[in-house]
């Protein structure tokens, strides 16, 4: 595997990126198509069932899916945050954003102090950021 760096460091997960969440949508399009074509007929109950299902499978997809981002973003919050004592003896500033924060997890040590301090100055986005480590910090666990 090659070394993680800004270019490819964005993560997909094949079974649910390109296959779960497209047949989860693309069911519940096919439900709604159904359900107007049923309107008004003996099978109109057992197509807006099916709708409501559909809608239900790619709500719980796309809910989970947050639920876990956001979990994995209060660990990283947690890290950067011992991450910063353990680098400058204070926690993080408090004018650095979650997304900042998440940028901010792929900067090495010696590099890290320096960029939080830009991030907070020049309001860097997380993609700035990134954009601006020397020397990435690869985060191979992410979800």
């Amino acid at each position: 595997m090659s070394a993680q760096n800004f270019k490819n460091h964005a993560r997909y997960e094949p079974g649910f990126h390109f296959f779960t969440f497209p047949l989860a949508a693309l069911t519940f399009i096919g439900s709604v198509y159904y359900l107007f074509q049923a309107w008004g007929t003996e099978t109109q109950y057992p197509a807006s069932l099916i709708a409501a299902i559909s809608l239900a499978v790619c709500g719980v997809a796309w809910f989970a899916r947050g639920f876990a981002l956001k979990a994995q973003d209060r660990v990283i919050r947690l890290e950067e945050t011992l991450r910063a004592e353990r680098l400058t003896g204070k926690g993080l500033d408090p004018g650095l954003t979650m997304s900042q924060i998440i940028g901010l997890r792929f900067a090495s040590d010696g590099e890290w102090e320096a960029l939080a301090k830009r991030a907070v100055a020049e309001q860097l986005s997380a993609k700035d950021i990134k954009q601006a480590i020397t020397n990435w910090r690869a985060d191979e666990y992410r979800v």
